[in-house]
């Protein structure tokens, strides 16, 4: 018997799993890599909603536990993946300038924007009215992570490879079991795969398509992460990552001619150089209707819980909501009601 098995490997799997080795539980992990969210994202951490000049929901507190968090796994699996770069708003006009200088007058908000707009210097992008700075930014290597993750796990005979078969779970008294695996507890970490889970999938999850486009711009040379209309992401190599689309209808991980259409035309607003398509990624984003993370236990069943829900934010609230959940159910302590999937009870009984 090990302590917990845990389904799925992306941010929430593994910000999960760390719990579970930083408090000495055995575990077991089974994932097939269905659910490319995680994978594909553009890996920035930003505390700053750059739409609407707003603080994304619990930022401050996020910060604090993710940087430690993915320093952590840097020592760890001996791999680089915190890149700390600049992320700016290029404002579209006066009006955009405005409502910068006014956001800094909101609560909390003040401290991640900077006091004055920056002048463009870069020859080969169009940003007339400038740029705003947020501070406290970076991008995680997402792709990198769980790729050595995986690898983690598999040395260590930890990580099984393959889809789950929900007809296989066999629910007892105080425990689980899957064909050869008996656990005290399961925790589903899924992604959008939650929508084919009998056991969650009365939880509101809705998917959000999103692609990106790996470009080289060799005359760019751009250190920034500019976010226009669209975000383009510095990688290094003269390699960017431009995106992303917001796609509810087309709940596919493959990408499609008409979204790197759309996002190229985009970039071309603020873009004049040259630059060639390498390459086109998409996943699913798990979304909730009321913006919060789903996590908790299932309204029956008591050894089953549930972790997922984190949206287009999966960087920063992973490594915030995995503590909670492993400390409530260790140690019964209450999770914040506002992630606290219990806010959906009643969808399990009306189904």
């Amino acid at each position: 018997m090990v302590d917990y098995l845990v389904i799925g490997l992306g941010l929430a799997g593994i910000s999960f799993c760390e719990q579970l080795e930083d408090h000495g539980k055995t575990f077991h992990v089974i994932s097939d890599d269905s659910q490319t969210s995680s994978s594909v994202a553009g890996g920035l951490y930003n505390p700053v909603i750059l739409k609407r000049f707003t603080l994304a929901w619990k930022a401050n507190e996020q910060l604090e536990l993710a940087l430690p968090f993915y320093a952590k796994l840097e020592r760890k699996l001996g791999i680089s993946l915190d890149h700390r770069l600049e992320v700016v708003r290029r404002f579209g006009s006066a009006e955009e300038q405005n409502l910068w200088f006014e956001a800094m007058d909101k609560p909390f908000l003040g401290t991640f924007l900077s006091p004055e707009v920056h002048s463009n210097t870069n020859v080969h992008i169009e940003a007339p009215h400038g740029f705003g700075t947020v501070f406290k930014t970076g991008r995680i290597a997402t792709d990198q992570l769980l790729l050595s993750y995986s690898q983690y796990l598999k040395e260590k005979e930890k990580l099984t490879s393959e889809s789950f078969n929900y007809d296989l779970l066999q629910i007892k008294n105080e425990s689980i079991s899957y064909k050869s695996i008996t656990a005290r507890n399961i925790v589903f970490a899924e992604g959008f795969g939650l929508k084919g889970n009998p056991y969650f999938n009365y939880l509101p999850l809705h998917g959000n398509k999103g692609e990106y486009v790996i470009i080289k711009a060799p005359e760019l040379k751009e250190r920034k992460a500019i976010k226009s209309s669209i975000f383009c992401i510095p990688l290094g190599n003269d390699l960017y990552k431009v995106g992303a689309n917001y796609d509810r209808n087309d709940l596919t991980n493959s990408p499609t001619e008409q979204t790197k259409e759309a996002l190229l035309k985009k970039l071309e607003r603020f873009i004049t150089c040259d630059y060639k398509v390498i390459d086109q990624v998409a996943g699913v984003r798990p979304t909730v209707v009321d913006r919060r993370p789903l996590v908790g236990r299932h309204p029956t069943e008591p050894n089953l819980y549930v972790l997922n829900g984190f949206g287009s934010r999966g960087i920063l609230i992973a490594p915030y909501v995995a503590p909670q959940l492993y400390r409530n159910i260790e140690h019964q302590i209450p999770l914040e009601a506002e992630i606290d999937c219990a806010r959906f009870e009643r969808k399990w009984f009306k189904r």
